[in-house]
């Protein structure tokens, strides 16, 4: 079985320097990082269409590694899009029905995911709670990793490298969990 192809869906506002996200796309060769035209006043449309083309295009299956409004533009892909992919980690999910900034990725939809996913929530998430981010899981179809009390999962909650995000990305890409310097790396994009 082939590699698959990590593409890295940050959320609203990015992934700064010291993120888990960043760290990963840094260090994993052929990691593909999504980038949008406007972090701070996201619009569904252009966000799912980004993340789209990088999957449609991907000469591999693809696995999804996403933080908070990124796993939300993950859910909106198309059936096409979503067909490509292999699994998808989902760490900690924004909650577009209560904070008007990201409303326009509201509805979300609740309809089970045509691939393997886990969705990693912490229960003091200042940003989606917890009960909100078990009911995402349940419609989705995704294994539920409840973590406590780990804010929402990024760089200001102490998730800088996240080792057991890491397992989790490489349980979805059918590789052992072995040290990010000992693995194989992955081979590059061709060229968008």
């Amino acid at each position: 079985m082939s590699h698959p192809n990590i593409i890295i869906v940050p959320g609203w506002r990015d992934s700064g320097p010291g993120h888990w996200q960043s760290l990963w796309a840094e260090r994993m060769q052929g990691a593909v990082r999504v980038v949008q035209d406007d972090w701070i006043t996201p619009k569904r449309e252009a966000w799912v269409a980004a993340l789209e083309k990088l999957v449609l295009e991907s000469p591999r299956p693809v696995v999804i590694a996403a933080h908070s409004l990124g796993c939300i533009a993950t859910v909106h892909l198309s059936e096409a899009a979503a067909s490509r992919i292999r699994g998808a980690l989902l760490v900690a999910p924004a909650d577009p029905e209560r904070r008007a900034v990201l409303s326009d990725f509201a509805p979300v939809p609740y309809a089970k995911l045509p691939y393997r996913s886990i969705l990693v929530a912490s229960s003091n998430d200042p940003y989606c709670p917890v009960r909100l981010a078990g009911a995402y899981a349940r419609a989705w179809g995704s294994e539920f990793v409840r973590m406590q009390n780990a804010g929402h999962i990024n760089i200001d909650s102490g998730h800088g490298d996240w080792p057991l995000g890491l397992a989790l990305l490489q349980s979805l890409t059918d590789e052992p969990a072995t040290p990010m310097a000992a693995r194989p790396k992955f081979e590059p994009l061709a060229t968008l």
